[in-house]
Order: C-alpha cells, then sequence, then structure tokens
C-alpha cells in the first residue's frame, strides 16, 4: 500500500481490548495510531502499547475529552479520527486522509455505509438521518453522516478552538470548519458490527444523550450565525 507522509490518528478508547488487536494491526504503513485510554477497566492501554501504539490518557469522561487529548498529543501535520471497537477499517483511512493531503479539502468525512443490517441500530440511523438533514438545511453542504472518522489538518483543528468534551464534539468540529469557510467533503467507508458494547449509539440511551447534545450545540451555532448575518 502507499504510504502517506505524517499522518497521526486519534482512537478514543474505552474498554476495547477485543478490539484494538485488529483495528491497530489494520493501521496503514506510515499512520502512527494514538490511543487515547477514557477510563477502561479491561486490559485495553497494555493491549495498545504492545502493538506499539502512543497511549494518552485522559481521566475526563466523555468522547470529546478523549477526541482533542488525543488531538493534542498529535504531532503530524494531518490528524485523523477513527473509532477503537473495529466498527471501521483502518485500511480505509487514506481515502479519508489523502484529499486533505493533496489540498483538496479542508474536512473530510467518512460516511458510514453498513456492511450488515446489525452494524447500525435503527434507533441511531433515524437520529443521523435527522442531524445529516439539519446540516443540510443550515449550511448547504451535501452531508449525509457525521461518523467519527475524520481528518484534517492539526493545525487547523487546533485552531477551530474545540469546547465540547461529550458527543457533541464531532458535530462542533463540522460547525466551526463550516462557519470558517472549510472545503467539507465526504466519501464513503463501510461500517460493520463493533466488538463489544457501544457506550453510545448502540443503546437508546446512548442516543438519545448524544442527540440532546448535538441538538443543544446546533440550536447554539444556528443563534450565532442568525445574530452575525443580521448585524
Amino acid at each position: 500500500m502507499e504510504t502517506d507522509p505524517g499522518v497521526d490518528v486519534v482512537l478514543p478508547c474505552l474498554d476495547e481490548a477485543g478490539a484494538l488487536p485488529w483495528v491497530l494491526e489494520r493501521m496503514p504503513s506510515g499512520y502512527r495510531a494514538i490511543v487515547v485510554d477514557n477510563g477502561s477497566t479491561d486490559d485495553s492501554v497494555a493491549v495498545a502499547r504492545s502493538y506499539g501504539a502512543l497511549v494518552v490518557e485522559e481521566p475526563r469522561k466523555g468522547f470529546g475529552s478523549a477526541a482533542h487529548a488525543g488531538l493534542l498529543a498529535a504531532t503530524a501535520p494531518i490528524v485523523a479520527f477513527c473509532d477503537a471497537d473495529a466498527s471501521m477499517d483502518p485500511q480505509e483511512l487514506p481515502r479519508v486522509v489523502r484529499p486533505v493531503l493533496d489540498g483538496r479539502v479542508d474536512l473530510m468525512l467518512g460516511r458510514r455505509m453498513p456492511t450488515s443490517s446489525s452494524a447500525w441500530p435503527l434507533h441511531a440511523r433515524i437520529a443521523n438521518f435527522e442531524l445529516a438533514r439539519r446540516l443540510r438545511r443550515l449550511t448547504g453542504i451535501d452531508v449525509h453522516d457525521l461518523g467519527p472518522m475524520r481528518a484534517a489538518s492539526r493545525t487547523r483543528l487546533l485552531g477551530l478552538d474545540l469546547q465540547d468534551r461529550r458527543s457533541g464534539y464531532p458535530l462542533e468540529m463540522f460547525l466551526r470548519a463550516w462557519s470558517d469557510g472549510w472545503r467539507i467533503e465526504e466519501t464513503p467507508i463501510g461500517y460493520s458490527p463493533r466488538v463489544g458494547r457501544s457506550k453510545v449509539t448502540g443503546t437508546v440511551r446512548g442516543t438519545y444523550h448524544a442527540v440532546k447534545d448535538m441538538s443543544a450545540l446546533l440550536s447554539s451555532i444556528r443563534a450565532t450565525v442568525l445574530m452575525e448575518a443580521t448585524s
């Protein structure tokens, strides 16, 4: 496989010892895995280190806390994000990264395409569909998924000054990038059943809290945009 220079991959992690070997073995050449442990009680940290990943420990709970800790630890020019639960194949990362490396896209999103009916629970798909519809209406960007696999310049991501530390982190990244005039596109990636128990979209309760976080953030950003447009 062709090697892409200077790519760090942030993998937020909470009890993913069963999935990490497959994920880390499939990391493309030239891509450094940064596993951000968010309070695991299993052997996730030991497994990650045994496969040569850089391990960052983030005690503050929340997906955004883990993702941002990984961004702060990254040193490569390009930073990608991916789930650590084996639902996404790291071998697909170059498809997300290369348009950013080539300078054609500022933020590339991986649009999840389920590989089986059990990969994406119905309640999570419905919530994602509605969120994407609202984002298309607000931004005019032809986005269909706000999935976790994505890539952008590390320096520019830091410049967004992201504040959300919960489920709204991916949404805040998208909205702040759009507000700053970034070129945002998406490309299809496979989405398979995860290994182990889902903490967010695999449960109705987790999906509810994610939707609640994102709805509040979306309303706040929309209000800001409207104020700027009328000022």
